[in-house]
């Protein structure tokens, strides 16, 4: 189980993150949503470990990792897994030393003992057999499947995604999705997305958190997201004039 308690993050006299607690789901996807500005990319930091808060706790069962010592957050680390907005994988490095590479930070497993991993792991997001290429000659989907490759590669108890659908065609984010959410299912993963693509809302949202302007505006599950008078969730939902006047339509019958 992972819980933000009471979270609250300033930087200077900026108050961004104001008094957010917030539970999320064991074995499922857990979405952090909302507008450009609203804290969603500074709590998921400070969830992950790459911020501390001005006050409050992050628990990972009954560890505050805000509390813990180097040793402690190495090998929390080891159970984490980490899907960047902009992929980050080195230019430099083979789709295969790009994988490989948190097995050669974090573990002692031998050459061949990597080689299958990483061979499992690029099976598991269809893309077997292209261990030998650079980064510049895939297509950017698939660049974001070797990242959900190389943040799985270590087993995690817990999947990080920070907008994973960010500069994707609508058809290459929904086999993003299908494949975050599969890989949730099938190995228990908690998983934690950071995102403002209301397609994810809809297809993968067992488990939301709506952030506002710093606070918590919303929380509940994507059956219920449609069927709401949250008035800050309405208007996040049909942001765009399109939507609005959909809305305003089927109000109006």
């Amino acid at each position: 189980m992972i819980k933000a308690e009471n979270i609250v993050k300033s930087f200077g006299k900026q108050e961004v993150l104001k008094d957010i607690s917030f539970t999320f789901d064991d074995g499922k996807t857990n979405l952090i949503i909302g507008k450009s500005g609203a804290g969603k990319t500074v709590f998921l930091k400070i969830l992950v470990g790459l911020l501390q808060p001005t006050s409050g706790a992050v628990w990972f069962d009954d560890i505050d990792v805000c509390c813990i010592s180097k040793e402690q957050h190495r090998e929390l680390r080891m159970k984490i897994g980490m899907l960047f907005q902009g992929n980050a994988l080195f230019d430099s490095l083979t789709v295969e030393e790009n994988i490989r590479f948190p097995m050669d930070m974090f573990t002692t497993r031998t050459p061949k003992e990597k080689r299958t991993q990483v061979d499992y792991c690029l099976e598991r997001v269809s893309l077997e057999g292209i261990n030998d290429k650079y980064p510049s000659e895939i297509s950017g989907g698939m660049q974001k499947r070797v990242g959900i490759a190389r943040a799985i590669v270590l087993n995690p108890k817990y999947l990080f995604c920070d907008e994973p659908n960010s500069g994707l065609d609508p058809k290459t984010a929904i086999t993003i999705d299908d494949l975050i959410s599969g890989i949730t299912k099938d190995n228990g993963i908690t998983t934690i997305i950071n995102t403002h693509d209301m397609n994810s809302v809809m297809e993968i949202g067992d488990n939301i958190c709506l952030l506002s302007d710093g606070k918590l505006a919303w929380q509940g599950r994507k059956e219920e997201v449609l069927d709401n008078d949250n008035e800050v969730l309405i208007d996040f939902i049909f942001a765009s004039p399109f939507l609005q006047r959909l809305r305003s339509q089927a109000l109006s019958q």
